[in-house]
């Protein structure tokens, strides 16, 4: 084959062989280019996403060192006789009990807390912890005041059976 190809490259007058090098090289150097812009974006698709995995890694090691906190944390036995100190240790430990104002236990499976100064996204936390030991909010007044991101809550909150 190789013999064919120099018999049939010898057939062609030295124009021919110049404007046949000259696209060959061109077809090459078009393929290079081709092939350099290619690898550029593809890298900057994998850049881009190795930023987006290292964030979810961050997170990742937040959430699980939040785990570890939460486990290592002492548990508050639900005391079945009033529902006031469940309640007060809940706040307290959401970080929110210096914005108690006043508890005032209506019965034993039922209490009210007035909150003075207290972020909203504190508030939803404290919920969210007086689910997870199965107290209820009943109902609720919230007031924003002149601070951004703050309120005033008056809660009333029971308790719920287990499941």
């Amino acid at each position: 084959m190789s013999a064919r190809l120099r018999a049939l490259w010898a057939l062609r007058t030295t124009r021919e062989r110049t404007i046949i090098a000259a696209v060959a090289a061109l077809a090459g150097a078009v393929l290079f280019l081709w092939l350099v812009l290619s690898a550029t974006r593809g890298r900057a698709e994998l850049r881009a996403g190795i930023t987006a995995l290292r964030g979810e890694a961050l997170r990742l090691e937040r959430d699980a060192a939040e785990i570890e906190r939460l486990r290592a944390a002492p548990r508050v036995a639900a005391s079945h006789s009033d529902l006031r100190p469940l309640v007060e240790a809940q706040c307290n430990a959401a970080g929110v009990g210096g914005a108690v104002v006043r508890v005032e236990a209506a019965g034993p499976d039922q209490v009210s807390v007035v909150f003075g100064a207290l972020a909203f996204a504190d508030w939803l936390s404290l919920l969210q912890r007086l689910e997870a030991v199965h107290v209820r909010l009943e109902s609720s007044r919230i007031e924003a005041l002149a601070t951004p991101g703050m309120v005033g809550v008056t809660a009333t909150f029971t308790r719920v059976a287990a499941p």
